[in-house]
């Protein structure tokens, strides 16, 4: 089964930027969409943005319009999170999820899940 590995979290301060990659240990089929959520200590799993693997198709929520950005290298079947302008409501473990068959917001639909990056924003 297709394995999905995060990197890029960190300690950042208030107003930077970091990048998340996510990639996969194999051939992510077209069919697949991949999507980013986050999780706070004592907070439900939260929808970040999803990608349609095929066309690049994007879904982000209300939440964060415009200071993230997802991406896809389907030669490097990798997934990219820009993040800019962080505050430290963003602070959270990043998840990188894969394998549903829409731009699901939900993580029930997400099939595959990576084990998590810490991103910290310091005030």
């Amino acid at each position: 089964q297709i394995q999905l590995v995060e990197s890029g979290g960190g300690l950042v301060q208030a107003g930077g930027s970091l990048r998340l990659s996510c990639a996969a240990s194999s051939r992510i089929y077209s069919s697949h969409n991949m999507g980013w959520f986050r999780q706070a200590p004592g907070k439900e799993r939260e929808f970040v943005a999803a990608i349609r693997w095929s066309t690049g198709q994007t879904r982000y929520p209300g939440s964060v319009p415009g200071r993230f950005t997802i991406s896809r290298d389907r030669a490097k079947n990798t997934i990219y999170l820009q993040m800019n302008n962080l505050t430290p409501e963003d602070t959270a473990v990043y998840y990188c999820a894969g394998g549903s068959t829409d731009l699901a917001t939900a993580p029930g639909p997400y099939r595959i899940w990576g084990q998590g990056t810490q991103v910290t924003v310091s005030a």
